[in-house]
C-alpha cells in the first residue's frame, strides 16, 4: 500500500541536520594541543563523510578593565589566527590529493561558547568537535564542551 504525502504550504525546503550524513563539521581551534587533536579527529570525520570541515577560531574580546590592552590583544589574536591557518594549510599540503579534504577557516569574536555556537548556527553544522579543556578550573565552573552539550543544538564530540 502506497500513499503520497504532500506537505501543504511548504514551497521551500527545510534545513534538516544529518539526514544524509554530516554536511558541515565545525571544529574549534585555539592553538592548544587538545584543539589540534580535535581538529585532526574532525578532519578524519569530514574526509570519510565527504563533509566540509569548518575550523573556527574565536578571538577573545578585551575586557573593559584592560582598555589599554585592546589593540595589542587584537593584534595578538589576529596573529594566532594567521598561525593556525598556516599550520592547517601545511598539514593539508602534506596529506596531498590522496586525502582530499574540503575545509574553511572562520574567525569570530567573543567568548568561545558564543563564537562556536554562532559559527555552528551560521554554517548549519551537523556536528561540533572540540578538545577537552586543559584548565583545572573548568572542572568546577564548567567547560566549553559542557556548555555546548547543554545547549543541545548539535551533536558534540569532545576529544581528549
Amino acid at each position: 500500500m502506497s500513499e503520497d504525502h504532500e506537505l501543504e504550504g511548504r514551497n521551500t525546503p527545510v534545513f534538516e541536520r544529518g539526514t544524509d550524513g554530516p554536511k558541515v563539521i565545525v571544529a574549534g581551534v585555539d592553538g592548544s594541543d587538545s584543539s589540534w587533536r580535535a581538529a585532526a579527529y574532525a578532519a578524519g570525520l569530514a574526509r570519510r563523510q565527504r563533509s566540509l570541515l569548518a575550523l573556527v577560531y574565536v578571538q577573545p574580546i578585551a575586557m573593559a578593565g584592560t582598555a589599554g590592552l585592546g589593540v595589542p590583544m587584537a593584534e595578538a589574536t589576529s596573529q594566532i589566527a594567521e598561525e593556525i591557518v598556516a599550520q592547517v594549510r601545511e598539514a593539508a599540503d602534506r596529506l596531498g590529493d590522496d586525502f582530499a579534504l574540503r575545509w574553511e577557516f572562520h574567525t569570530f569574536s567573543g567568548d568561545p561558547f558564543s563564537g562556536l555556537a554562532q559559527a555552528a548556527d551560521d554554517l548549519r553544522a551537523d556536528a561540533v568537535v572540540v578538545g577537552a579543556s586543559e584548565q583545572a578550573g573548568h572542572r568546577i565552573v564548567g567547560s566549553l564542551a559542557v556548555r555546548l552539550v547543554k545547549a543541545a543544538r548539535w551533536p558534540v564530540t569532545v576529544v581528549p
